[in-house]
């Protein structure tokens, strides 16, 4: 099976650290894993053109074409977002956006596929769930099947308190513990069909 993951930071620093972290993990769980992050990569906004909805494609020719393929091939789909104002990064929502193109060639591009989310805030109430909520909806209203860590510490998916920088993340015992447990049950429902064991 295999795992996409999407990181939404511009910067090579937390966020990158801590979804390729994420990787390894499910690669130990016998995953095919790749990623795919925006940093240095140019990805429009979406117009709203309608384009799609005539012509089967986004007609912005950008670099939002390297993930598409990886879309495709993906049982499972992590995104992971550094917190915004309180929000997912321009770039995640941008990546989320320009995804319209793939539902409008096939309306069940999406359905049956896993999604679990990641948010890394510099505050430690810095608008982390805000931002997995955003990731969630996106999961929801295409028909992928959003998984989170279950109670006790990782209930929506994994965060993280980074104070803005990556030693602070890499210390940070809480958030690589709602990392696990989201891993663990994102696993499980894809390994047993949907149903944990």
């Amino acid at each position: 099976m295999k795992i996409t993951g999407i990181c939404g930071s511009p910067r090579e620093k937390a966020t990158d650290h801590v979804l390729k972290e994420a990787l390894k993990m499910l690669e130990e769980r016998g995953f095919a894993t790749s990623f795919f992050g925006v940093r240095g990569k140019k990805i429009g906004p979406c117009l709203h053109c309608d384009y799609c909805l005539t012509n089967k494609e986004c007609r912005i020719r950008d670099d939002m074409y390297q993930l598409y393929p990886l879309l495709r091939e993906a049982d499972g789909i992590v995104f992971a977002t550094p917190v915004y104002n309180g929000g997912v990064s321009a770039q995640t929502k941008a990546v989320m956006d320009r995804c319209r193109a793939l539902v409008a060639d096939d309306f069940d591009f999406f359905r049956g596929k896993a999604g679990m989310a990641i948010a890394i805030g510099g505050d430690r109430i810095g608008g982390q769930e805000p931002a997995i909520e955003q990731i969630i909806n996106f999961y929801v209203l295409n028909g992928v099947v959003a998984v989170g860590g279950g109670s006790f510490g990782a209930n929506l998916g994994a965060t993280f308190w980074s104070k803005d920088t990556l030693e602070g993340v890499k210390e940070d015992a809480d958030g690589w513990r709602s990392l696990r447990k989201t891993v663990r049950r994102f696993s499980d429902h894809l390994q047993g069909g949907g149903k944990e064991k």
